[in-house]
């Protein structure tokens, strides 16, 4: 019996199937398409899964897979912008990595991990019990029957795991088409020193959005690139299937209506066609069987889909593992749906307030806009909205309300005076295990540790204004306890204690 099938070889699957590997599960993959997609789809990632992948180590092979220069951060919101280039520390970044890109990438990695990836095998029928879940799949080969202890439904908004499995997908289908693209124009189109475009039958076309009575259209131009950006949004009822591609005459098109003015285009590098939705899996779990990605969760804006759904993958991997493993606490994987459902419910939250300031059209909904972008001008609600597009704000809701503020936090990457020399955070999570970092002389501490847990790392570190004494950091990154500074002895043991016990339960004795 195989240990875990994923269902999709999208980004979200690839992405848990490394995890996965890294802590020493070996899964299968199972994807419908039976070669990767090559249809344009996201453009990129950013925010907090960039942080994952530094700390895994393999962030710079992301970064060498782009073809264009890394964008500065500025990113739209509802139809305002959001301009972080004033911020040295950023809450908000982002890759232009184009969604088949970013799959190559993925798919290289596993396939180095020694993952194993079945295309063309379509999952057609599901059942569990108490031991196993079993799936009817059809294959190349014909039909075949595959039973595995978990199943994992990364297989996108029309998820077959999640209908089979009866979890309910309700939400909004708003009646709107988005299509974006990344091109060049002619020499014929007369383009200012700004980036602003002289239309016939317009007149400027300025860089950002422009709001007419037949859609919203924008454009973001690049100081160091001829490429532009342009977006149209128009409310439309048409259903689009995802796998067949944006043409650049639709595009036109698209642009004409809005505009009422013709855009010629000499040079396309990214055409994509997108309908937003707002759709929430009741649970992210069922027994034996679990969504992540699109398959649990579909949000209303743009530049966040792709993010949400590895980190699920993140927080899901090494729950899973350490339950197949034997050693997780009884509860340890239903805290993925607590604590992803509850991300995914923020994300929800923020990607249907931009569908607010983008919809509506009157002289009020003119006013909110006007005020939002002007309260972006101030910097901590603009920090703040920064950090909301980036998920880099998030705080999972730890059962103890009076722990330390770090709890249930990303962990930063602190840079640490080691006895070998300075190394950074990140380069002890790139095995992908938990660890105890020691920032002060607290040797209980150690102690306590290697006690409860005689296989677990310890690191011991100095470093410049400590937020803690010490640091109970979980496989995915985030913070599972803190040492309040000079906290007594007791309190701190007792609540170290409580934090093994609860995230990594008693090992096997080996």
């Amino acid at each position: 019996m195989t240990e875990v099938i994923i269902v999709g070889a999208g980004p979200t699957g690839l992405m848990l199937a490394a995890e996965l590997r890294l802590a020493g599960v070996r899964p299968l993959l199972l994807e419908r398409q039976p070669r990767p997609r090559d249809t344009p789809k996201a453009g990129g990632i950013g925010g907090q899964i960039l942080e994952l992948l530094r700390y895994r180590g393999v962030l710079q092979r992301f970064q060498d897979a782009c073809t264009d220069p890394i964008p500065a951060p500025r990113f739209p919101f509802g139809g305002v912008h959001v301009d972080l280039t004033r911020f040295e520390d950023s809450p908000m970044h982002a890759l232009p990595l184009p969604q088949q890109q970013l799959e190559r990438v993925l798919g290289e990695w596993t396939e180095e991990l020694g993952v194993e990836i079945r295309r063309g095998h379509r999952v057609v029928g599901l059942s569990q019990d108490a031991e196993a879940v079993t799936l009817d799949v059809e294959g190349p080969d014909g039909a075949y029957q595959v039973a595995a202890r978990y199943v994992v439904g990364c297989d996108g908004a029309r998820s077959r795991v999640r209908e089979l499995a009866g979890i309910p997908f309700s939400g909004t289908v708003y009646p709107e088409v988005n299509r974006l693209a990344a091109i060049t124009v002619p020499d014929s189109v007369n383009r200012h020193d700004n980036g602003d475009l002289e239309l016939p039958g317009f007149g400027t076309l300025h860089a950002g959005f422009t709001r007419t009575e037949r859609g919203l259209f924008g454009m973001g131009v690049s100081p160091t690139s001829d490429v532009l950006s342009v977006y149209t949004i128009e409310d439309e009822d048409t259903e689009y299937d995802d796998d067949i591609p944006l043409t650049v005459t639709e595009l036109q098109d698209s642009i004409r209506r809005v505009l009422g003015a013709d855009l010629p285009v000499a040079h396309t590098h990214r055409l994509s066609r997108f309908t937003f939705k707002a759709r929430h899996a009741e649970r992210y779990r069922d027994g034996r069987v679990l969504l992540a990605g699109d398959a649990a969760h579909l949000f209303p804006a743009t530049g966040v889909a792709l993010n949400a759904g590895m980190l699920d993958a993140v927080n899901l991997a090494w729950k899973l593992a350490a339950d197949l493993n034997g050693h997780a606490p009884a509860d340890l994987l239903d805290t993925y749906h607590d604590e992803r459902h509850f991300a995914g419910a923020r994300t929800m939250m923020h990607t249907q307030a931009q569908v607010a300031l983008r919809r509506a059209h009157d002289p009020a909904a003119e006013a909110l806009r006007t005020l939002f972008q002007e309260l972006l001008t101030d910097d901590q609600p603009l920090r703040r909205v920064g950090a909301l597009i980036g998920g880099t704000d998030l705080r999972y809701p730890f059962p103890n309300p009076g722990n330390h503020p770090l709890t249930g936090t990303l962990a930063p990457n602190l840079t640490l005076h080691t006895g070998t020399g300075r190394i950074e955070l990140a380069d002890l999570l790139h095995p992908a295990r938990p660890f105890l970092l020691l920032l002060s002389d607290r040797t209980d501490l150690e102690v306590i540790a290697r006690e409860s847990h005689p296989h677990f790392d310890i690191h011991t570190a100095k470093l410049e204004n400590r937020p803690a004494d010490a640091l109970l950091i979980r496989p995915d990154g985030h913070i599972a306890w803190a040492a309040t500074l000079d906290e007594p002895a007791e309190t701190t043991a007792s609540g170290l204690r409580a934090a093994l016990q609860l995230w990594f339960g008693t090992p096997r004795v080996s």
